[in-house]
């Protein structure tokens, strides 16, 4: 059963840029009720879409390096990526319904 697998600085360009399925990537923190509120749509997701999608997340507490590149101001904050380019942008936290419909979208461009 897949999970969301935890992204840092140092491991982000190997297991989401070079990635050859899309990523979506979940910058959140520990502290943000909007992102503890999303996090179980965010694992069902990582198994409905097991070898199609990878999830990931990024805690931007203690990985500010990534956050910073991508201009994450509010988290959460959720980037889907495609050939190692941000294909949407999902700010808040949203029904599952939605997030499915954006990440259906970018599965199949």
């Amino acid at each position: 059963m897949a999970k969301p697998i935890e992204v840092t600085d140092a491991n982000f360009d190997q297991e989401v840029t070079q990635s050859s399925i899309p990523v979506l990537v979940d910058f959140w923190a520990i502290w943000c009720g909007p992102c503890r509120m999303i996090a179980p749509i965010v694992e069902e997701l990582a198994q409905e879409y097991e070898g199609k999608l990878k999830v990931a997340k990024l805690d931007v507490d203690h990985n500010p390096n990534v956050a910073i590149r991508y201009g994450i101001r509010s988290i959460p904050t959720l980037l889907i990526f495609k050939n190692g380019q941000v294909m949407d942008q999902i700010i808040g936290a949203v029904p599952k319904n939605y997030l499915e419909e954006r990440v259906k979208r970018v599965l199949e461009d």
